[in-house]
């Protein structure tokens, strides 16, 4: 059977699948554009099935910010190689499930997958992913993701590879305080947003790291001193790992938590991550 030019345009266009491909399966439907859809989409399934047990070392992180809601969420997308990572229909896709996370709310891959797709309710957000993986022909898939709910801000490395999101109390209209925050974050890769959010038994164990050095500089000294000694390690070490704490990298005369109180804004959390590592 031949089929017209313009219908195999119409169906890339709805689809976004190769030319060749929809010419096929325009053929093989007999001309019927609903049921050429499915056969591409059929043949989609296929090849993430297929795909879905080859190991995902590359990746892209994507955000998406909605600040008249007041809500944004960060995903790790992966795939299993650099030049896919790169190409723009995968960074729409990390952008999009990122804007899906943000809206729908999802903890974990499993749940986020599915889910129905936003844009498209009738299908399931790993639908969504079969569609690129279509096209690349390569494993995708989501590793991790979080939500923030608040003033917020980003930042996302020029090759995707990291990826910050961070919210703050507060009311302004220069966001560009935010993005230096976050790429600031993404720079010094802080432990903690605020001192509270560590977790007591890592306080107590810096401190005893910290006392542990101070003895042994501090020899023959009186225990108050030695005390103090450990004392200014720990204060420190917060100041090393803490965001709020940390001298701010454009300014190093101000900490974050100065910066931000210039601005009348007030630190709540952010998240952060690289593409490949572990999550905590």
């Amino acid at each position: 059977m031949e089929v017209n030019a313009a219908d195999v345009k119409k169906l890339r266009d709805r689809t976004g699948m190769q030319m060749m491909k929809c010419k096929a399966a325009l053929v093989e439907a007999g001309g019927d554009m609903d049921k050429a859809v499915e056969i591409l989409r059929k043949q989609n399934k296929e090849a993430q099935d297929k795909a879905s047990t080859r190991e995902t070392a590359e990746g892209r992180i994507g955000v998406y910010i909605d600040n008249t809601a007041g809500i944004g969420a960060i995903i790790e997308l992966r795939c299993e190689s650099a030049p896919v990572a790169k190409n723009d229909l995968f960074i729409k896709l990390a952008d999009g499930l990122a804007r899906q996370v943000a809206l729908q709310g999802a903890r974990t891959p499993a749940e986020l997958v599915a889910q129905p797709f936003v844009d498209e309710p009738a299908r399931t957000v790993n639908e969504r992913i079969g569609d690129v993986v279509g096209l690349m022909r390569e494993n995708v898939k989501p590793a991790r993701m979080g939500k923030l709910e608040g003033l917020l801000g980003s930042y996302v490395h020029h090759d995707g590879n990291v990826g910050v999101l961070v919210a703050v109390e507060g009311i302004t209209d220069d966001l560009q305080v935010l993005r230096d925050v976050a790429m600031h974050i993404a720079a010094r890769n802080p432990l903690a947003a605020l001192r509270e959010h560590i977790p007591q038994e890592r306080v107590d164990k810096e401190m005893e790291i910290a006392r542990s050095q101070a003895e042994e500089q501090g020899k023959n000294k009186p225990a108050n001193i030695v005390e103090k000694i450990a004392e200014g390690k720990l204060r420190t070490w917060l100041a090393d790992n803490v965001l709020s704490e940390q001298p701010f990298v454009k300014d190093e005369s101000k900490t974050i938590g100065q910066l931000l109180a210039d601005a009348g804004l007030k630190l709540k959390g952010f998240i952060r991550y690289r593409v490949g590592e572990v999550a905590a």
